[in-house]
């Protein structure tokens, strides 16, 4: 494992190299990375003043991004050349591939980080690699279009989206077999859960809601619905979500109608919406959670925001159509 001042070392010598201003990271640097999906490339983000510390060009269309268990490595989906590329962390270069079924979208580790279940949108199915070996160890079958994976904390269970079937496949993890599928709303995109292990929530993208399902029965218990002000229920497309490290609060991006929404985790109320970007897509909370990043993908920009106040506080340019945002933290 690489130690927190070795991997500062490596940066702060890259970018002297390169001629720019070294910043002062304090330990795991808080990078932040967005993957542009039309530029072919990744944004990293200096978070003292959002300046852009260097664009890493990728294999085509980059999608979903992973760190390793150490942050040493960063993973990311890319879409149009059935691949996932491997960033070093500490030198921000691409330095493997491991290849995959046709159009990887989003993907999961097992705990241990020997796995990743990867969904295959053109090929419907999930696939399952071995890290180390850079293999297809198993691969299931799903719904057309399967997006989102999580995988629970224990390693059991794999639960996978399909978009064109709206239901939630529940995959026995050691088996890898199909044990349950879970009708939910229209398009279903991606996942959160719950710290207690108990809930697992679901972005409807095209009914405008989220499923909330229990785990312990595999039912819906709960659905939301949301429309910002101004807004018409068609515009409101939830696809990305995060929630709080206590698992109180959940944050959800309202995709063309350019809100996120927050929601109370325990009520299942709303608390606000805020205004973003156009197509509010992917979320991410900084590790103490008073910052907020939403990437948006018809601006081309990322919305900051402060989390106490729930405001606004700056829009920062990067690659076309951003997908994900991931913070080193």
């Amino acid at each position: 494992m690489i130690s927190k001042i070795r991997r500062y070392g490596c940066v702060a010598l890259l970018l002297t190299t390169f001629g720019l201003t070294v910043p002062a990271f304090s330990a795991g640097t808080g990078l932040v990375f967005v993957s542009n999906e039309k530029t072919h490339n990744i944004t990293v983000l200096d978070p003292k003043d959002y300046s852009i510390v260097k664009w890493i060009e990728t294999s085509r269309r980059p999608r979903d991004m992973r760190f390793n268990n150490d942050n040493t490595l960063l993973y990311v989906a890319c879409g149009d050349d059935d691949v996932i590329d491997v960033i070093d962390v500490a030198t921000l270069e691409v330095v493997d591939h491991i290849p995959t079924g046709p159009s990887p979208e989003v993907f999961y580790f097992s705990p241990d980080d020997s796995l990743i279940y990867v969904s295959n949108e053109e090929n419907s199915s999930l696939q399952i690699i071995d890290v180390a070996e850079k293999v297809i160890v198993g691969e299931i079958s799903t719904g057309a279009e399967p997006e989102g994976v999580v995988v629970s904390d224990d390693g059991k269970t794999v639960y996978v989206t399909s978009e064109v079937a709206d239901m939630v496949h529940v995959i026995d993890a050691e088996t890898q077999t199909l044990t349950d599928n879970i009708i939910v709303g229209t398009r279903p995109r991606r996942f959160v859960l719950t710290p207690d292990g108990q809930e697992l929530w679901v972005s409807d993208e095209l009914s405008g809601e989220v499923s909330i399902i229990d785990r312990a029965t595999n039912q819906v218990t709960h659905t939301l619905q949301f429309l910002p002000p101004g807004f018409r229920q068609v515009d409101v497309t939830p696809v990305g979500m995060e929630i709080t490290k206590d698992g109180s609060t959940v944050y959800v991006t309202l995709g063309r109608a350019n809100h996120i929404a927050s929601v109370d985790a325990a009520s299942k109320e709303i608390k606000e919406y805020v205004l973003v970007g156009s197509r509010a897509w992917g979320v991410a909370l900084s590790p103490d959670e008073n910052t907020m990043y939403v990437t948006n993908g018809l601006s081309d920009d990322v919305s900051i925001i402060d989390v106490p106040s729930m405001k606004v506080t700056q829009s920062i340019p990067v690659g076309r159509v951003p997908h994900t945002v991931r913070i080193d933290d």
